[in-house]
């Protein structure tokens, strides 16, 4: 099992800045990748970057490439996504994605909200 615990949504204006945190605990040495996912209201989930563990590529949706980062820490098992220049369609339910392969599953966070107000 992996847990996955997210942090740092909020309320922020156009243009601004957030940064997120997801921290992994349990069988981390399972995962082959981390992500972040978001889901605006009405709307599907979708991908916005993700960060391949053995290989350290990243992945980013059209949306969002050049305004937002996906880094991580190994040290601390935490993935980052600095979300900058924001924008109101950046308004969503934040998730952090985990996938495991030795467990052939996706593991999920709880969710954070991010909204931005024009």
């Amino acid at each position: 099992q992996v847990q996955l615990v997210e942090s740092g949504g909020g309320l922020v204006q156009a243009g601004g800045s957030l940064r997120l945190s997801c921290t992994a605990s349990g069988r981390t040495f399972t995962l082959y990748s981390m992500g972040w996912f978001r889901q605006a209201p009405g709307k599907e989930r979708e991908l916005a970057a993700r960060l391949f563990l053995p290989s350290d590529s990243r992945v980013y949706a059209d949306s969002v490439r050049g305004r937002f980062t996906i880094s991580r820490d190994n040290d601390k098992n935490t993935v980052y996504l600095q979300m900058d220049s924001l924008k109101s369609e950046d308004t969503a339910v934040y998730y952090c994605g985990a996938y495991s392969a030795g467990e052939g599953r996706q593991y999920w966070g709880q969710g954070t909200q991010v909204t931005v107000s024009s």
